[in-house]
């Protein structure tokens, strides 16, 4: 009996030992065949997970940032120890004592499946496990993927400190609301940084993991509050926080910035513009797109916020005021349904979700609003995020809309969303007043002549209207603003402001037939200097003086300055036919304010890696004894620049001389009044579809066009000085009282000589009056008075000059802001080139 009870248990214990090494060979094998060809797990020892790209002023402000994943990443050093026992506790318990994956809690879930029958599958993945997931493999729940998991979960539990491990698991984790990682979660929900955070706030992110999309805490609230609560009890029984800190902060209500609580971050942030969205656009073509929204750089941008704001006004300000004077309404083209008016709460709702431009702040601050009755006298409206209130009665009285020459009642719906913005005096409410972004659009830019560095940049009258950039993205034809560029060619090639070229009729043979290009008061002029041609901007000297010097040598100018990369050597190119940009122009410009040397204009004046070091730095000039402790008190250390030479100084000052002409007494007197010397140049292309002007101090140089996205004619009455004149002239009256200006060095190895400006005639030393102006010339070179030149075009003896004494302007117009002034007859189709007018 005794042997047969041995012989049974012996016969059990042998199958059970059989069982065993058969089932452990089994999982032997399936770990030996799922463990092959796995990824490896040594490159989350050095992997850097994408964050946040910022973009600072320069000082030291946060202006934008660009992610798609939106992660600040925090070593595990940072991270406090609160915010690592929540997440422990939620998610992996015994995550310190573990190898890698939690054998009871596995059996515990397939326990509770088995039981439901499929109906619970709850996760039973520890901290390493799910950093695999997110790492290295996919998130489908199959039972090949859950053995791959544990197999390199062990593995990284050897390669790596637990400390390492967390550190990847609380910067990777996705925790809703385009949030990654911890940092940008607590950012998100609280707009706190993680030290600040309180344990029922921490507890919050630890309740995220499971279902980020789930635990909203608006939507979802009750259920994420018993998540919470759940998080701090296992953080009481964990022994993380005691039973006094848990019976008070469980009794914490649930707050967060989605439920207004808190201010968003986004709050702090100005609205985005131009300016930080070219930088984006620079910087993914220079480092790349993916690393740039990836790679944490931090920015320092050039950008000057004060004078920022001041080119949006100026710009905005006079396409506003062209806008109105024409009288045409248009609106924002969006409605809300009837449904939508029912109640405040329903159009508040429906009026926040329409995509309109929030971010214009002209006189005051524009807000959508929707027309909610219209009245005999008045419209009703409904303002997005202004309160209702007697003080501020939210009406549109029809003397408001008086600039409109419609019956207002047939112009405007109920339901159609609009502009307003709030019209006071001396800080007292007068009433609501309505607004439109106007269709004409243009583009501006200001920047430092001696650094290349952008100050400022408005791109449009409304990002959020219109992202496209009209200061770098817009090419169109600068006109006469191009003019300089040829005079320049002509004055490097042994010509003076005194040089004499006939301004009369040209007739040149085209493809596209007979050209015939006119001046624009449709006069002649003669024998003039190359100073009046300039500063009175005359096309038939420009053309005749473009012959002389050649258009190649014209062309192989403006490719040097920048304005073109490959342009094409036709003479209607001399008068900006040929499409630029304002971005290369104002840079073009730069190079004659300071002096004929090359600067590359900039928008970023250094970009730093994740790790702080130094990837991009636009001064490349040398500092020769900075780190000489021996340099004297008082003394500046010595700046080396190698900037290359563009034109010779001397050409570029003769230039500029010429160009104070067009401010003081040409095309543009009247409209650029500055209280330190400036000098600039105006542009009008055919029709006026576009009109420029771009001008400089010793220290700033700006930029301005305008004109439609398609083009079309501004109007008779249109022109660059009229136009774009006042923008350069509002912006630069707030640059100069900040940056101050003063007067245009004079290079050395020249003299000056004083002629007649209208017959280039010498003058004796002590003449004065006001055709009298002191040109300078080279030392060594003897000029020579009175050589006429024609670019080879014949000058008819019966041809009907102006005379001296007669007025260059033959008519009065009223231009678009209201003043009166007086032009020429305008040209038409075939009478001149596609180039500049005047």
């Amino acid at each position: 009996m005794l042997r047969f009870i041995l012989t049974f248990f012996g016969s059990i214990f042998s199958l059970i030992t059989m069982g065993v090494m058969v089932v452990a060979l089994s999982i032997g094998a399936i770990f030996y065949i799922y463990g092959r060809d796995l990824p490896s797990h040594q490159s989350l020892a050095n992997y850097t997970p994408p964050t946040i790209s910022r973009i600072y002023s320069g000082e030291g402000r946060i202006i934008d940032e660009f992610s798609r994943e939106r992660r600040l990443f925090t070593p595990a050093e940072d991270i406090p120890q609160l915010v690592k026992e929540a997440f422990i506790s939620a998610e992996d318990k015994n995550f310190y004592t573990h190898g890698g994956y939690d054998a009871r809690g596995i059996a515990a879930a397939v326990i509770e499946a088995v039981k439901t029958r499929g109906a619970r599958v709850r996760g039973a993945s520890t901290i390493p496990q799910q950093v695999v997931k997110n790492f290295l493999l996919s998130g489908d729940r199959k039972i090949e993927r859950k053995i791959k998991e544990i197999i390199l979960a062990t593995r990284i539990e050897e390669a790596l400190s637990k400390e390492k491990i967390l550190e990847l698991y609380l910067n990777e984790i996705f925790l809703g609301q385009n949030s990654y990682g911890v940092a940008a979660a607590a950012q998100t929900y609280f707009n706190k940084p993680l030290r600040d955070l309180a344990p029922h706030e921490v507890a919050v992110l630890a309740s995220l993991p499971a279902e980020p999309s789930n635990f909203h805490p608006v939507r979802n609230r009750e259920r994420l509050l018993a998540r919470r609560n759940y998080v701090l009890r296992e953080m009481q029984q964990n022994g993380y926080i005691t039973k006094a800190v848990y019976d008070a902060e469980i009794a914490q209500p649930l707050r967060s910035v989605q439920n207004g609580d808190f201010e968003p971050f986004s709050a702090d942030l100005p609205p985005r513009d131009y300016f930080t969205d070219e930088i984006r656009r620079q910087l993914s073509r220079d480092f790349g797109e993916g690393e740039f929204f990836s790679g944490g750089f931090s920015v320092r941008a050039t950008v000057d916020p004060e004078m920022q704001e001041e080119a949006a006004i100026a710009l905005q300000g006079k396409l506003e005021q062209y806008d109105r004077n024409l009288g045409r309404w248009r609106g924002t083209g969006k409605t809300l349904p009837p449904e939508a008016l029912e109640s405040e709460e329903a159009w508040r709702a429906a009026l926040a979700d329409i995509s309109v431009a929030r971010d214009i702040d002209l006189e005051s601050h524009w807000f959508p609003a929707v027309i909610l009755g219209i009245e005999d006298q008045q419209m009703r409206i409904g303002i997005e995020s202004v309160p209702i209130s007697e003080a501020e009665p939210q009406v549109i009285p029809r003397d408001d809309i008086a600039w409109l020459p419609k019956n207002f009642q047939e112009t405007f719906k109920v339901g159609q969303v609009v502009h307003v913005r709030r019209m006071t005096k001396d800080g007292e409410f007068i009433r609501w007043t309505l607004r439109q972004v106007p269709q004409v659009q243009g583009g501006f830019m200001a920047m430092d002549v001696n650094t290349g560095r952008v100050l400022a940049m408005q791109g449009g009258f409304s990002y959020q209207n219109s992202v496209f950039n009209r200061a770098t993205q817009a090419k169109r034809q600068p006109g006469s603003s191009f003019k300089p560029f040829v005079y320049a060619a002509a004055l490097d090639s042994g010509y003076s402001p005194a040089t004499i070229v006939v301004d009369a009729p040209i007739e040149v043979n085209t493809p596209q037939g007979l050209w015939r290009p006119r001046n624009s008061s449709n006069r002649y002029y003669g024998p003039t200097p190359l100073r009046t041609g300039i500063e009175q901007s005359r096309n038939l000297m420009t053309v005749r003086l473009a012959q002389e010097v050649g258009m190649d040598t014209v062309a192989a100018y403006a490719e040097r300055f920048g304005v073109y990369d490959n342009m094409g050597p036709y003479l209607a190119n001399a008068l900006g036919s040929e499409e630029s940009t304002v971005y290369k122009m104002v840079a073009a410009y730069a190079m004659f304010a300071n002096g004929g040397e090359r600067v590359e204009p900039t928008l970023v004046d250094r970009v730093q890696d994740r790790y702080g070091r130094t990837v991009y730095r636009h001064d490349e000039r040398t500092c020769t004894d900075c780190d000489d402790p021996r340099i004297a008190p008082g003394r500046a250390p010595r700046i080396v620049s190698n900037r290359e030479r563009v034109i010779d100084a001397i050409t570029a000052y003769q230039l500029t001389s010429m160009m104070r002409g067009v401010v003081e007494r040409g095309t543009a007197a009247g409209n650029v009044n500055l209280s330190v010397p400036v000098a600039g140049k105006t542009g009008t292309t055919n029709d006026a579809r576009d009109v420029w002007f771009i001008g400089f101090t010793s220290n700033i140089v700006a930029g301005c066009y305008i004109g439609y996205d398609q083009p079309r004619s501004l109007g008779r009455s249109a022109y660059g000085a009229g136009m774009c004149g006042p923008v350069f002239t509002q912006f630069m009256r707030k640059a100069t009282a900040k940056y101050g200006g003063g007067e245009f060095a004079v290079p050395p190895g020249g003299h000056f000589i004083k002629i007649d400006r209208r017959t280039g005639a010498r003058l004796p030393d002590d003449a004065s009056g006001p055709s009298v102006v002191a040109e300078y010339f080279r030392d060594g070179e003897d000029p020579m008075f009175g050589l006429m030149f024609d670019g080879g075009f014949a000058m008819g003896n019966d041809l009907e000059l102006f005379r001296d004494g007669e007025d260059e302007q033959i008519r009065d117009v009223t231009t678009s802001s209201g003043r009166t002034g007086q032009v020429g007859e305008k040209a038409t189709f075939g009478s001149m080139s596609s180039g500049g007018l005047y």
